[in-house]
């Protein structure tokens, strides 16, 4: 396993990790959670990430009933949570001083933790003074719930805006952005998030880096039973991945597998590897429905390690979308 640091951070986080969206609680039960995270945990990932949100916190209790039950050292772990939709209440969703306050608590109660490394605001909140998240955020971190904090899906102007409230009246800053990022979302990463990189030392931990399963080539030919697309409840993701321009980004992945073929590697291994080989990824986050599914995964480090740049120029032709960089006026 390659470790990165996160960002300008000491903190030190496994390059592929393992996240809970959609599969904790939802798609796949406890025992299934407890042999990906073991496989995970055994090949040296030590950061696995998960949300208030996700199967309304039945994702937490998942992850911290198999943390307890492998009874692992919790200073070999890096664990996350991310809070915003916490319920139904008028209290309780948003980054409101009240809900991320009462939010962490609850968190901690499902992961059976003292503490999470990385609490992240899972959305920016339009309603709330950014003044208001910011110290609320400095506040969890004093009171030793979490030892650093971030954003997900924030803007550049957003995350710079919760910065400069920080360094201003003294608090904790945003230290990670947690963004969609894979070979047809690249924009924000590779563009928008540029300056920030060496501006305010912004680590990323990237989510979705198969495009929900996109680029597994798994959808070449319709949508196949069993999948996690082909789940009623999961309609509104099935119409965000196979939407309008679903026929052209097929077309897409379809003319990548040679490049696989090439490397000797799965169409998800690729993938994986083309994320991997940016250096402002701090890490990738995975997810996986079996410990089978983990190990393979993990082969896109050796996959990374062969993606020399005609290669990469080579998958540049192939999507035709790479980000034109800020302009140099000097």
């Amino acid at each position: 396993m390659e470790y990165r640091h996160l960002g300008s951070s000491g903190l030190r986080v496994s390059a592929l990790s393992l996240g809970a969206w959609i599969t904790y609680g939802g798609q796949v039960g406890e025992e299934a959670a407890a042999e990906c995270m073991r496989a995970a945990y055994d090949s040296g990932v030590n950061f696995f990430d998960n949300a208030e949100a996700y199967d309304a916190g039945n994702a937490e209790r998942v992850m911290g009933k198999v943390i307890k039950k492998f009874q692992w050292k919790r200073s070999d772990l890096v664990i996350s949570t991310k809070i915003f939709w916490g319920g139904n209440g008028p209290n309780d969703r948003g980054l409101s001083r009240k809900h991320i306050m009462e939010a962490i608590d609850a968190s901690l109660r499902r992961l059976k933790l003292d503490y999470v490394d990385l609490v992240f605001c899972h959305r920016p909140d339009y309603h709330t003074p950014i003044e208001e998240t910011v110290w609320a955020m400095d506040t969890l971190i004093k009171q030793g719930k979490a030892f650093y904090w971030g954003t997900s899906e924030w803007s550049a102007e957003q995350i710079m805006n919760a910065y400069g409230v920080a360094r201003r009246e003294h608090l904790v800053p945003p230290q990670m952005e947690q963004p969609e990022y894979n070979l047809f979302h690249r924009d924000r990463v590779e563009r928008e998030y540029v300056p920030l990189y060496t501006g305010i030392g912004l680590g990323t931990t990237i989510w979705s880096p198969l495009a929900s399963g996109l680029l597994t080539g798994k959808y070449n030919d319709g949508l196949p039973d069993g999948s996690r697309l082909s789940l009623d409840n999961y309609k509104w993701l099935r119409d965000t991945v196979l939407g309008d321009k679903a026929h052209e980004r097929i077309h897409k992945v379809k003319m990548l597998k040679p490049v696989a073929e090439e490397l000797g590697c799965t169409l998800a291994q690729l993938a994986l590897a083309w994320c991997l080989k940016n250096p402002n990824v701090s890490t990738v986050i995975t997810g996986a429905t079996n410990a089978e599914q983990v190990a393979e995964n993990m082969k896109a480090l050796e996959v990374e390690r062969m993606l020399t740049d005609d290669r990469m120029d080579r998958i540049d032709r192939i999507f035709d979308n790479k980000p034109t960089p800020p302009a140099d006026f000097r």
